[in-house]
């Protein structure tokens, strides 16, 4: 029963299972020395140079899983001891150079960065070099190659560079904790830190004072996760492990439908407030389109504020798919609302770090959103759910023209596309992610199934109309 795409996920959710698991049984201070030993027992075989600094590695796993450097404001870290497998990064010439008269590759380079050797092979001089690739773009048998690193090829800002030791580092000035790199690192050197502890200490708490519930608030991708069970059987998990309720975040994405509707309405542009990711990279690379962004908060968030103000003493859990959800609900303006956030992975290994199986459970029920709030999990779902909102707010004279882009790439084409008035667009819904909270790096799976599975899952609300799912809330 396979459960994650790749085998550096895996590696990871043992880890939090095993951290999970200690800190159920309040064992996690006096065994915290025997977590590697467990994950990775005697001295069997190692993708690295010797066991030991195998154990090493997973020491600084464990201090993720625990939380990480709590002195580092971004959830994306890098173990530095477990980067150090790929090659150095930047253009190379390869056995193809068959040392052609042409030399177009020197021509072409205006930092003379190219020689050739006495047999008229080139080689590059990383010291001029500046990774134009305009000599790779000449050379008549593809003989210079980029080998950019993994890490660098995912991160679409720019925020990943290598220090003297040849390690990644990142600059949290331009990171935007999409987790593109996190899922894309062959070694999982690069992680992010988990709250998985705090959500024990929060579950733990309630069932010694029961003057509070714990609410889990799912992201509507849920739907095209745990494939190996039926999801109501992971509502169920969910309430085995301890949570009073579980509601849906697309209800909350309901609520942000119709107020974004009528925000767009009344000032003509925005750019959508759902992907922090996609909040952020706007804010630190097109300054002057901040005023247009959404002054709606995310779904998680919108959810949330309903819960605390209809429930005081509520603690509210965010699970879902995304990597920037756990910068986003350590903001200020978010903080009072959502009082921890994990992903999709670990959520797994909580269930099994409580030997939660959850193909033996019944199917509870997850009934609350419309079909418009479930597909906020792809791109594409917030334009037709803010087209449904404006119809079912009967306003008129107004003519929505969205532009949908997923993947930062996509994003930044609009959006400097916009900031120079090249598109006619008045919404622009932005996703971080290629395929939107689908592609989230805390997804246990990825892929085109998955958009399948989140439709399929909203055609089962298709009945409802937004209007309809809000009407059981006093808003």
């Amino acid at each position: 029963m396979r459960k994650f795409d790749t085998k550096v996920q895996h590696l990871k959710y043992k880890v939090l299972r095993e951290v999970a698991k200690n800190a159920w049984n309040d064992t996690l201070l006096d065994n915290i020395l025997n977590i590697p030993e467990t994950i990775s027992p005697g001295t069997t075989s190692t993708m690295r140079c010797c066991v030991y600094k195998e154990r090493a590695i997973l020491s600084e796993r464990v201090k993720l899983a625990m939380g990480g450097d709590r002195e580092n404001p971004n959830v994306i870290e890098v173990i530095d001891i477990a980067c150090d497998e790929c090659p150095s990064a930047g253009y190379v010439v390869t056995d193809s150079c068959r040392g052609c008269l042409a030399h177009r590759c020197e021509d072409v380079c205006k930092r003379g960065a190219i020689t050739f050797d006495q047999n008229h092979v080139a080689h590059i001089d990383k010291s001029k070099c500046v990774e134009c690739g305009q000599c790779a773009k000449v050379c008549p048998f593809s003989a210079i190659a980029n080998r950019r690193r993994p890490c660098q090829n995912a991160c679409k800002v720019k925020a990943i560079s290598f220090n003297e030791k040849n390690s990644a580092t990142i600059d949290n000035n331009k990171c935007i904790a999409c987790g593109s790199c996190v899922y894309q690192c062959p070694w999982g050197a690069i992680s992010e830190k988990s709250f998985i502890l705090d959500v024990i200490d929060i579950i733990k708490r309630s069932n010694n004072n029961k003057n509070y519930k714990v609410y889990a608030v799912v992201a509507p991708s849920i739907s095209s996760q745990f494939t190996y069970a039926k999801l109501g059987q992971v509502i169920t998990g969910l309430k085995e492990l301890g949570f009073h309720t579980v509601i849906e975040a697309a209800l909350g994405a309901d609520m942000v439908a119709l107020s974004e509707a009528k925000e767009l309405t009344e000032k003509g542009f925005l750019t959508s407030s759902c992907c922090p990711a996609f909040v952020t990279y706007i804010k630190q690379n097109f300054p002057d389109l901040v005023p247009f962004i959404s002054h709606n908060p995310s779904p998680m968030t919108a959810i949330s504020q309903y819960i605390k103000k209809t429930d005081e003493n509520a603690k509210v859990v965010f699970i879902g798919p995304c990597t920037a959800k756990k910068n986003e609900f350590r903001q200020p303006e978010v903080r009072p609302y959502v009082d921890s956030v994990i992903t999709f992975e670990e959520l797994q290994a909580l269930f099994d770090s409580k030997d939660v199986d959850i193909t033996m459970l019944d199917e509870g029920v997850l009934d609350n959103a419309s079909y418009y709030g479930r597909i906020f999990a792809r791109c594409g779902g917030l334009s037709d759910a803010v087209s449904q909102a404006i119809k079912e707010q009967g306003i008129e004279n107004f003519v929505l023209k969205a532009f949908s882009c997923d993947g930062i790439e996509e994003c930044r084409v609009a959006l400097l596309k916009k900031s120079k008035n090249l598109i006619d667009a008045n919404f622009i819904e932005g996703m971080a992610c290629v395929g939107g909270c689908i592609g989230g790096a805390g997804c246990l799976t990825h892929g085109e199934k998955n958009k399948a599975e989140v439709d399929k899952y909203g055609r089962e609300a298709f009945e409802k109309t937004i209007k309809d799912a809000l009407g059981v809330l006093e808003i």
